[in-house]
C-alpha cells in the first residue's frame, strides 16, 4: 500500500489500486478525524470525494499504479532490511 494525501485537507491514508474500478483505502482514526468530509459523518458515507479525486490524480501522474499481485503486496517487490 502506498501513502496518498488528500489535496483538500491533507489527510494521509494508505491506498492499494488493483484496477481502474477497484481501490482499497486503509483509514485510521486520526485520518477519519482530520478528513473534512468524514469528520461529520464518520465512515457511514464510506467515501471522501476529495480523497477519491486525489487518488485519481495520483494514478494519472503515475505516483500510484495498479498492483498486479505479481510481487509480495506487503513490500511491493522491495527488499526490506
Amino acid at each position: 500500500m502506498e501513502q496518498v494525501s488528500c489535496r483538500s485537507c491533507g489527510t494521509c491514508v494508505l491506498v492499494e489500486k488493483f484496477s481502474p474500478q477497484h481501490t482499497s483505502v486503509q483509514w485510521n482514526n486520526a485520518a477519519v478525524a482530520a478528513c473534512t468530509e468524514l469528520s461529520t459523518t464518520g465512515l457511514k458515507s464510506h467515501t471522501c470525494n476529495a480523497l477519491r479525486a486525489s487518488i485519481d490524480e495520483a494514478v494519472a501522474s503515475g505516483s500510484l499504479s495498479a498492483s498486479t499481485r505479481d510481487v509480495d503486496v506487503r513490500t511491493r517487490g522491495r527488499t526490506l532490511t
